[in-house]
């Protein structure tokens, strides 16, 4: 698992410098999986009691809304930590989801694991709640982006500003994602080719 845990040590050294002890203890906590495209890590009307980092791949938090449609909330890709957050830290049932948008491997920790983690290695819970408030605010600067604009302005911006996300992610999951249909998105896409 050492070539696997190795994103996630850079990831932690930009904020805290974890002597090797700690860091070896903490990487322990974590378990790799695998998972298809489509495959589902937490499911609605459940509580999201794992934490996730991407290593290779796309993850995203998705609902369906109260006219039947799934509707993308954020993409995660490499090195980023994906949760429900809500959910995550007041251990309540969440009405979204999180799923891989194409073949994915990750690393999964549980709540568990990690407040016992915060216990000994108290640094890391820092390190981890900052992570959380920078990600927050970059999910509100890039819905900002899209305020007041119409589709193909929307469009234009998350090529962008998430081009990766845009070659790696299905039509439908960029649409839901977007607030548009996928017939609409494929206009958009025929407007700008």
């Amino acid at each position: 698992m050492i070539h696997t845990t190795t994103q996630l040590s850079a990831c932690l050294h930009k904020y805290y410098n974890f002597n090797n002890v700690e860091l070896d203890t903490i990487l322990s906590a974590f378990e790799l999986i695998s998972c298809k495209d489509r495959d589902v890590l937490i499911n609605s009307n459940k509580v999201c009691n794992q934490l996730f980092f991407v290593l290779k791949g796309v993850l995203r938090i998705a609902s369906i809304n109260e006219k039947g449609i799934e509707v993308t909330h954020y993409f995660y890709k490499e090195e980023q930590f994906c949760t429900i957050l809500q959910s995550f830290n007041d251990e309540t049932a969440s009405d979204a989801f999180i799923q891989a948008c194409c073949d994915s491997d990750v690393l999964v920790i549980s709540r568990k694991k990690l407040f016992a983690l915060y216990e000994t290695i108290p640094a890391l819970r820092d390190v981890i709640v900052t992570i959380q408030q920078e990600k927050m605010i970059e999910k509100v600067n890039t819905r900002n982006l899209y305020l007041g604009s119409n589709a193909l302005d929307i469009y234009k911006q998350f090529l962008l500003h998430q081009p990766d996300i845009a070659l790696r992610v299905s039509q439908k999951d960029i649409a839901g994602y977007l607030g548009i249909t996928p017939q609409s998105l494929s206009r958009l896409r025929r407007q700008l080719h």
